[in-house]
């Protein structure tokens, strides 16, 4: 399928990303400096990633190895032999006033990742993804903390030198929602591979070049096929610091809409940089927008060709999002909607394959894409903020499935209650006098229910289908909300039919 169109007037939005991915590696790119977070500020750095004179780059074999599963995950070619090249400019978090990273020769090359865009599958192209350093990272200070009102900047280096991966794709997005299905679809790829934490702080951000075309400069007749002269022709910005999905997606509505704002009062689109200032939900000017001469890419030295021959092949790659979500589809009989639920991290798929390896595989959807995903949502957390204690809701999983305790009970007050007060589930069942209700004690407590309420057994006897739900709440009021409601309507119902 082509790419969604969205258009004001014979406007064409078209938008092209550059996505910085800090590979998870316990060491930096070219050093031995340690890439763990730390609060104290250049900790972490040593000459080699200071850019200090005499100080030499060696290569990290863990970072190739991730850079190989990512080009593996987006079916991409993997050259035999690449190259780093140095990209010269001056910026204060760039301590050598050049970037090791690859220019001509990446080693990923020519990819593309299926995206669902308002339940329609497409495929976008990645042209490259290459492998380069981090520089250091900067804070504004006074001023509201902005880029253009900072009363001065602080520039920390522990980031420089941690490993980075830039995915480049195709100018194949029309607008800010769809980058924001492929920016989702990409960090779940790049979390089943195990080569990114999305929790550490700046570990994905976004560079999006954004273009506005007039319909009628485009030559084919369909406004998705955008050939290379109607896009040399127009002036594009390129916006910057944007670190997240919903920031992708609210800084390019915001740039889209300047543009063509601009471009209706017959204003002209300046080719620039500009700057993401998620405070004030604006982007600003930053800079005239470089062009690739302007880096004078030339050759590293320092650094011999990267060669993979053999060993891409014995790098191995799990089951990726996609591939597994169609496999509960087929396998467990999930619709797509929990499928896509349970194949959201690969935590949460692991934990309700092995939940869905014990009980019933419907049973097991409910509760961990409903139930335990619910609750966790409520409450903004993660499944890995309880990954010690799964084995305690899988316990939960039991208890309703032996028909121990009831499926509203385990809902509404033993998760909950393992959410919030750290408790087990036994030790709650217990406390709260959850066990199931006996047989004989239900069937008294709807015998009572039914003699002290003869107008609600009128009503039913007279028609009113909707009794029965009052007199089962008194039965469940009586047995503590113990017993089977479901159980509770058909003893209701034979009491009532005798």
């Amino acid at each position: 399928m082509t790419a969604q169109t969205v258009q004001q007037g014979d406007l064409v939005t078209v938008i092209g990303l550059e996505v910085h991915v800090q590979l998870e590696t316990d060491t930096k790119i070219f050093c031995g400096c340690s890439t763990e977070a730390t609060d104290e500020p250049n900790d972490n750095v040593c000459p080699v990633c200071l850019g200090l004179p005499g100080a030499l780059p060696v290569l990290n074999e863990g970072a190739v190895e991730a850079a190989v599963k990512i080009g593996k995950a987006i079916d991409a070619d993997i050259p035999e032999e690449t190259r780093f090249h140095r990209k010269n400019y001056y910026y204060p978090d760039l301590p050598k006033n050049f970037q090791i990273t690859q220019y001509d020769e990446p080693i990923c090359q020519e990819g593309d990742l299926e995206i669902s865009v308002e339940g329609d599958r497409r495929t976008v192209t990645i042209e490259r993804a290459h492998l380069e350093e981090d520089p250091g990272s900067l804070q504004h200070v006074g001023g509201g903390g902005g880029i253009d009102s900072a009363e001065y900047t602080l520039v920390d280096y522990n980031r420089a030198g941690t490993p980075l991966m830039e995915i480049v794709t195709a100018p194949d997005f029309r607008s800010p929602d769809e980058v924001r299905a492929f920016l989702s679809e990409l960090e779940e790829v790049l979390e089943y591979l195990g080569v990114f934490e999305a929790e550490r702080d700046g570990s994905l951000r976004i560079d999006a070049n954004l273009s506005i075309i007039p319909e009628d400069e485009i030559e084919s007749d369909d406004v998705t096929e955008i050939g290379p002269d109607a896009l040399a022709a127009a002036n594009r910005t390129e916006v910057k610091n944007i670190s997240s999905h919903k920031g992708a997606q609210k800084a390019l509505a915001y740039e889209e809409t300047r543009q063509k704002n601009a471009i209706q009062r017959g204003r002209a689109v300046e080719q620039e940089t500009r700057h993401w200032d998620e405070s004030r939900g604006i982007t600003v000017s930053m800079r005239s927008k470089e062009e690739e001469k302007d880096y004078r890419y030339f050759e590293e030295a320092d650094l011999p060709p990267l060669r993979v021959s053999g060993w891409k092949e014995e790098i191995a790659i799990p089951e990726l999002p996609t591939a597994r979500r169609e496999r509960f589809e087929e396998e467990y009989g999930l619709s797509d909607e929990a499928a896509s639920k349970l194949t959201s991290t690969k935590q949460v798929a692991d934990f309700y394959e092995n939940v869905a390896g014990e009980y019933d595989p419907d049973l097991a959807a409910t509760w961990v894409a409903d139930n335990l995903l619910g609750e966790l949502n409520y409450r903004d957390m993660e499944i890995t903020d309880i990954e010690g204690r799964l084995e305690e809701v899988t316990r939960l999983v039991e208890l309703v499935a032996e028909d121990e305790i009831t499926a509203k009970n385990a809902r509404e007050t033993v998760l909950r209650g393992m959410l919030d007060d750290g408790k087990g589930p036994d030790e709650i069942v217990e406390a709260e006098g959850l066990g199931k209700t006996g047989e004989d004690e239900v069937q008294q407590a709807v015998t009572e229910a039914v003699e002290e309420n003869p107008e609600a057994v009128a009503d039913y006897e007279s028609g009113d289908d909707g009794a029965i739900n009052f007199l089962v709440g008194q039965v469940m009021q009586k047995t503590g909300g113990s017993a089977d409601p479901g159980d509770v309507n058909q003893l209701l119902r034979a009491e009532l039919e005798e």
